[in-house]
């Protein structure tokens, strides 16, 4: 099984947590530490949303494994609107209070979709990625609880790893996965997945 290693603290958070820790430690030395307790609490606070734990990919050939972490509310048949073709989708509601980071669900190269954001259709932006298997997967990340966007780390046209983290969606939000009609679907509505580790679906070849 394949390991993927990050930096265990999110760089989005590397600014917040800097600042924050500067001011602490000043006011701990010029006024006293009483004064920064709510300082280093905030350090603490922000040690915990900005985590970004390694994860074990699983050794399965042809596997889908969970872009985000989170809850699945929502397994269905459907037009994917991106491709325009019918396919299988998956809905992962990211926790508030948990790891933001989104991974690559597979192996393969990041493509521009038909439609995305500039659609007139007001779509949320979206990736293709397509494997080495000529499948391809469509991932959206929607934007966050305060409407923050989502932020992607890779551009068209760049290979990724499978479990590789490739976003990031700050207080969490929901991510959507497109895929090809005859996938099977190995998560049910209400499971809980982890990002980079969980399998949600098998693709299919005969």
């Amino acid at each position: 099984m394949a390991t993927s290693r990050y930096p265990f603290i999110a760089r989005e958070g590397w600014l917040s947590l800097f600042l924050v820790g500067g001011a602490a430690a000043t006011v701990f030395y010029q006024i006293g530490w009483l004064w920064s307790v709510p300082l280093w609490a905030l350090v603490i606070l922000l040690l915990f949303l900005f985590r970004d734990p390694a994860r074990t990919v699983p050794s399965a050939p042809l596997a889908v494994v969970s872009p985000a972490d989170g809850r699945v509310t929502l397994v269905e048949t459907c037009n994917d609107p991106y491709l325009d073709r019918d396919a299988r989708r998956i809905t992962i509601r990211m926790h508030p209070y948990g790891v933001y980071s989104t991974r690559s669900p597979a192996e393969g190269k990041m493509l521009e979709p038909k439609r995305d954001s500039s659609d007139p259709t007001g779509l949320p932006h979206g990736v293709c990625l397509q494997t080495d298997e000529g499948d391809d997967l469509v991932i959206v990340m929607n934007r966050g609880p305060l409407r923050n966007p989502p932020r992607c780390d890779v551009r068209f046209g760049e290979r990724v790893g499978q479990g590789q983290r490739c976003g990031f969606i700050t207080l969490g939000s929901t991510v959507d996965i497109y895929l090809p009609l005859n996938s099977r679907i190995k998560v049910q509505e209400g499971e809980r997945v982890h990002a980079g580790a969980d399998v949600i679906a098998q693709l299919v070849h005969k």
